[in-house]
């Protein structure tokens, strides 16, 4: 649909017929899905543009409404300058100004404590149930942060939509970070919905990427449960399994670097309640058929293409939109 684009890392419908694109560096574009018009938009946030860092997911929850006072917010997670050499993952909200030339009402809702000087692991897709959103936040390339609950790297935050902690979180009163949902987490750079019911997936190391159903409270292992494989040898990260840990629904081996997730809603492909994962390492749309909570089926899309699918989106008329790393934008047919 277009080429030219920098970098695209995510991607959210905020009118009938514009989408709203982040890209990585640090700048948005608003794309028309008619006219295949795209022009930039101002009032981005400052960005820490650190290895994998920088503008990172945009979303809307499904009661979004453009240029209404309580229902306009669009959301952003990012990569923030902490101490001039740092970043930290961070939350976001704006709404788009009435020419959709800029965002305003800029509120940061929360910077994580996840700073680091390391390019590593940032996450982060963004998801909403209800009057909450969630977020994931990578172990920031440490692996002691998966099981560390005074650290958010390696977790997955759930807030009011306006950034106030919900009482019932699990860890709140508890010594831990009460923005934290679940943990033991290693990159979670896909979340979705599926049936009201928060699902995540994630990079592993060498093999072992993993989708997870995440459950309130829950620790999903990393790095003492893994199937991936050490960078520097054919030795296992971990253990398969131990009590305590969520065991992943569906591991990839080798890997296929899962850069997105999305939960299909309507059925123009006959797809509906299925999975589909943009895949960076193996370069395909990875679509995973679901019956009930379980994996029966995958099938691989585009491998010939030899892209790095790196966001996903299905618009109100059910089209599934891909924005690639070398720039492209695409819709299915």
């Amino acid at each position: 649909m277009v080429k030219g684009l920098s970098q695209p890392w995510g991607m959210a419908q905020v009118s009938d017929k514009h989408l709203l694109i982040t890209q990585k560096a640090g700048s948005l574009v608003l794309f028309d899905m008619d006219s295949g018009v795209k022009t930039l938009v101002g009032g981005a946030p400052k960005v820490a543009v650190i290895g994998q860092g920088g503008l990172l997911d945009v979303a809307v929850p499904s009661d979004y409404k453009l240029g209404d006072s309580d229902l306009g917010w669009i959301y952003f997670t990012y990569a923030a300058p902490v101490n001039n050499d740092m970043g930290a993952t961070a939350l976001g909200r704006a709404k788009l100004n009435d020419s959709l030339t800029a965002l305003q009402n800029w509120q940061t809702l929360l910077v994580t404590k996840s700073a680091s000087e390391e390019g590593r692991h940032f996450g982060s897709r963004i998801a909403f149930i209800g009057d909450y959103v969630f977020f994931g936040v990578g172990d920031r390339g440490n692996r002691a942060n998966g099981q560390d609950l005074t650290t958010h790297a390696g977790s997955i935050i759930r807030l009011h939509r306006d950034g106030r902690v919900p009482a019932d979180n699990p860890f709140v009163g508890r010594g831990a970070l009460p923005e934290i949902w679940s943990y033991g987490h290693r990159n979670p750079q896909g979340l979705a919905v599926r049936k009201g019911q928060l699902w995540e997936s994630e990079h592993g190391p060498r093999g072992g990427d993993e989708l997870n159903r995440i459950e309130k409270g829950g620790n999903y292992g990393w790095a003492e449960v893994s199937l991936g494989k050490e960078y520097w040898g054919p030795l296992s990260v971990g253990e398969e399994s131990k009590p305590g840990m969520i065991d992943a629904k569906k591991v990839y081996i080798p890997s296929i670097a899962p850069g997105s997730l999305l939960t299909v809603k309507q059925n123009r492909y006959d797809w509906q309640g299925d999975f589909l994962l943009g895949a960076l390492k193996l370069q395909h749309l990875n679509r995973v058929v679901m019956r009930g909570e379980s994996v029966t089926n995958e099938q691989r899309y585009f491998e010939e293409e030899n892209q790095r699918l790196r966001a996903l989106l299905e618009d109100s008329k059910g089209r599934i939109w891909i924005a690639t790393d070398s720039g492209e934008l695409w819709q299915l047919q």
